[in-house]
């Protein structure tokens, strides 16, 4: 029996920030990922985030450039202009 496996390319958006950081909630409001920092709290607490391909749960982690966050098969990318 052929069991045929499809793999789904997960999606990157790319957003710029100002500074040098951004926290982890805040990045994930930003970038639209969560409506409320209350439930970027409970996503990141309930271990659905990944950073840079790591599991994190910690909602103040500093991301900077080039760093990425994963939420719901869609892959948030940090930039700077």
């Amino acid at each position: 029996m052929k069991i045929k496996v499809r793999v789904v390319k997960k999606k990157v958006i790319e957003k710029s920030i100002d500074t040098e950081y951004i926290r982890l909630d805040a990045f994930l409001k930003l970038c639209g990922a969560v409506q409320t920092g209350g439930h970027a709290k409970n996503i990141i607490q309930s271990s659905l985030v990944k950073v840079n391909g790591e599991v994190c749960t910690m909602r103040g982690k500093k991301l900077r450039k080039n760093d990425t966050a994963e939420y719901e098969n869609k892959v948030y990318k940090v930039t700077q202009p």
